[in-house]
Formats: structure tokens, sequence, C-alpha cells
């Protein structure tokens, strides 16, 4: 091989060394990732501590409701819906809201029975779902902080749950059907804030075809565009051909998630399956009508959903309270049904 030759070689490496670019990342990203989360068919028994682990993440369920717009305001709303029928009983109008937003959002509440010296039961008190467990003898555990619990014995405990079919130690909330669907509208909402945090651009491509551009002056190119602003999903790219062609390299976009607006699908769509995990009426959820026709009479749709919603929620934590060998005339719970 001459030197001739040996030299065209050396300018193939050189060469290929200057065709690099920079790449925006490899990582696939899982679409059911918590699917695990509702997925269950038995519970696992803490022998450590002597209580059923819930069979969905309570932390996951307490923080959904600040997560998702609608999912928050209808939990609540389902609670203040049962409260305001209220009339007397063992608990105060504040207890009796309580219990409802932990039936609600947990789909069970543990109701503590406070006793007198002669131990009369007197009062109720609703233990916060979210760090209650059910105990081995069928009482509760209360994780309290440093990893103190506090129990209390089965006797002592009034529990109010939603049925599961899996299994019936704990409740089981009856909207998580729409899950993934609050989950993506949070998604979509955390997209549009990178979107103009970013200041309102999708990052760009900085295009170079200059065969003689020095490596190092190259790399600080690169550098400065990867260390430059861009959130989250918004990033530049630089790219250089020697002696590249015009349109040599393109951009063929899948999307566009701004001139098509998909957005607002994205938005409205998620909310509309929220609303139907719940089976909350929209002209009660403070949407606005997106046509002239409106969202219909809301005093026929609360009507409706008090009968076929609200009633029987009321019912189950009426029938668990008053039933109680200990609870009775004016322990019980009284609601306007009518």
């Amino acid at each position: 091989m001459g030197p001739a030759t040996l030299d065209a070689a050396n300018d193939d490496v050189i060469e290929e060394k200057k065709k690099s670019i920079v790449t925006f990342g490899l990582t696939a990203e899982p679409v059911v990732a918590d699917t695990w989360l509702t997925d269950y068919d038995s519970l696992y028994y803490n022998d450590n501590d002597q209580y059923w682990e819930p069979p969905v993440d309570r932390h996951l369920l307490a923080n959904l409701t600040r997560r998702n717009a609608q999912h928050g305001g209808i939990v609540q709303s389902r609670a203040n819906m049962a409260t305001s029928r209220f009339v007397s009983g063992s608990m105060t109008a504040e207890q009796i809201g309580a219990s409802f937003l932990n039936l609600v959002q947990f789909g069970d509440v543990a109701l503590l029975k406070i006793r007198n010296g002669f131990r009369q039961v007197v009062r109720l008190f609703p233990l916060p779902s979210y760090r209650t467990r059910v105990g081995k003898d069928g009482g509760a555990v209360v994780l309290e902080r440093n990893n103190q619990l506090k129990r209390y014995k089965a006797k002592d405990v009034v529990w109010v749950r939603q049925y599961d079919p899996v299994q019936q130690i704990y409740g089981c909330p009856d909207y998580l059907g729409g899950l993934q669907a609050a989950l993506l509208n949070e998604d979509a909402t955390k997209f549009r804030r990178k979107y103009y945090l970013n200041g309102a651009h999708m990052g760009f491509i900085m295009y170079a075809t200059d065969p003689n551009l020095d490596p190092d002056v190259e790399d600080e190119i690169k550098e400065k565009i990867q260390d430059s602003k861009g959130v989250g999903n918004f990033r530049s790219l630089f790219v250089n051909i020697p002696n590249g062609k015009e349109k040599g390299l393109q951009i063929i976009p899948v999307g566009n998630f701004e001139s098509k607006d998909e957005f607002m699908n994205v938005k409205n769509v998620s909310a509309q399956d929220v609303l139907n995990a719940h089976r909350f009426p929209p002209g009660l959820s403070g949407i606005i009508p997106a046509n002239t026709a409106g969202l219909g009479d809301p005093e026929k749709y609360d009507g409706v959903y008090f009968k076929n919603e609200t009633k029987p929620l009321i019912n189950r934590l009426v029938s668990a309270v008053n039933q109680d060998a200990e609870i009775g005339g004016r322990l019980g719970l009284v609601f306007d049904l009518g």
C-alpha cells in the first residue's frame, strides 16, 4: 500500500470522526407503568407489624386528588353531598364529612368507639384511612410517627367498606378505572407547562457542513447546546456533516402537540373518563359546556345522582354504625334521605 493510499485512508477516518450527532435519548417509557398499583389477586400479611397491607397504594390514592383537578374536586363533592344530609348522631358534622371523604377516597373508613369510665360507647371518631390498617384480629392499626403503631381491638372499631369482589379485608375505591386517565390529564398539563417554560419552542437543529470545522470547536458547540435552555422534553440538536448537501438532513415530526391542539383533546377526553369513573354528571362538575345547548338542569342531575350514588353511600355508613350492638338510640346516625 503506497503513501497516497494511506493518506486517503486517514482522510476517511478523519471524515468519519467529524460526522457526529447528539442524541435526544433512547430510554423507552413503559405504557402501563402503574399497572401493579391496581392489579392484585390476594393481600400480603405483614408478619412483623401484624397487619394486612392494603391492596392499592394509599399514598397514590391520597396524592392523586392533588394531581388531577376533576378527580380531586369530585371526591370532595361526593363527600360533601353525603355530609349535607346529616341530621344527628354519634359524630359531629365535621367528623361525618371526614368519614365520607375517607370512604370515597380510600374505599373504607374505621370508626373508633370512644368510651366513658363505665366502658360505655359515648361517640365515634373516624380514624385516618391513609394511615389505618386492618389488624390480625380485624381491629385497626394506625401507623404513627417514628415507626410507632397504635392498635385498637376489633370490638372497639366499626369498619365501613365499599365492597371489593377480590378481597373482603379492605374496601376498594370505585373510581380505579379512571386512574390512568387522571394521570394522563396531569401529564398533559405538565407537558404544556414545560412548553411555556421552555420559551414556547420545541428546540432547534444546528446544521453544519464545514469540513474544516475544528473538532475542539465542534465539541464546545455541542456542550453549549446541551447546557442551553430546554426543559424536560425540549432539547436542541447539533449535527456536523462535512460537505453535506442541502436538505441532506430532515426532521419529520410524528405529531405536533401545538398546531393540532392535541392538548385540548387529551384534557377533554381524560376529564370525561374521570367523570365516567365516578359516574358524576358533567352538569354538577363545573365543566363549561362546549355548545349552546348547555348541560341541562343541574337540579334534576342532583336528584338522580343523590338517588343512585349519594343515598347508597349514606346507607352504607348508617347500616354499619346502627347495626353495631353497642350503638343505638341517640348514638345512631340520622340522615335526611327524603
